[in-house]
């Protein structure tokens, strides 16, 4: 599904991101964890070609990224940010529907259609559809971006700390309704967080980075029985990680 080689990202002189090898299968949830500035969120928007990699290769469904390329790719994947990035002017409905309209990839009665499913989905209440995203809370408005994101059916989605905002109680019940709707509908995910304790309620597959390159890959409790390097078990022990969550 995405296949990176030996990718470089360096802004003002400072290397972001050290050459980087990461290979994603289709239907795999992998969450990319670590500090701030580890260049995990940089890896993110390498990938879906909001910049662009000083050396190396992204081949996302075997497809090279390229700038000729990559308008085409980028509508086959959900984008989901921290703060959601919806349009204040746009009621909730027209926030979801507003790709679908400007690419004519689907008639009004479809949009609707569309909608209403994603809604019941994401247990959006249906009468928050006519609001605008100031009028709705804050764990609504992440449940509209992901149902933005999921609006043209992407094999692919990838979320910048979706959760990273909310209270916790909020973010709890939106981690167990995202982990039923990733398995639900059988999507590659890739991501992003700097919790612990979120990147082991979302997958086996975890990536820990740190100063640009990945440390280590593989499950949580791997990362406690095995870990590769000091880092590993600095960045656990100083989130006084808890216990799994099931």
């Amino acid at each position: 599904m995405i296949e990176i080689e030996s990718i470089t990202k360096s802004y003002e002189g400072r290397q972001v991101l050290q050459p980087t090898t990461l290979h994603i299968d289709r239907g795999q949830t992998s969450v990319l964890i670590g500090p701030s500035g580890c260049g995990k969120s940089t890896l993110l928007r390498i990938i879906i070609g909001l910049i662009e990699a000083d050396s190396g290769e992204v081949r996302f469904e075997g497809v090279p990224l390229t700038p000729d390329s990559v308008l085409q790719a980028r509508h086959r994947m959900g984008y989901v940010l921290q703060d959601g990035g919806l349009f204040p002017h746009l009621s909730i409905f027209d926030n979801v529907a507003l790709l679908a309209r400007h690419l004519g990839t689907l008639t009004e009665n479809d949009i609707r259609t569309r909608v209403k499913e994603l809604a019941d989905l994401t247990k959006l209440p249906s009468d928050a559809l006519s609001r605008y995203p100031q009028q709705v809370s804050g764990g609504q408005r992440q449940r509209v971006a992901i149902m933005r994101a999921l609006m043209l059916d992407p094999p692919l989605l990838l979320l910048d700390e979706p959760m990273g905002a909310l209270d916790p109680l909020v973010r709890y019940e939106l981690q167990e309704d995202l982990k039923s709707i990733f398995a639900e509908l059988n999507k590659t995910v890739v991501l992003v967080t700097h919790d612990m304790g979120e990147a082991a309620f979302f997958g086996e597959d975890c990536i820990l980075m740190a100063n640009g390159r990945i440390i280590q890959r593989g499950s949580i409790d791997e990362f406690h029985s095995e870990p590769a390097e000091d880092f590993v078990t600095q960045f656990i022990t100083a989130q006084r990680f808890p216990a799994l969550r099931t």
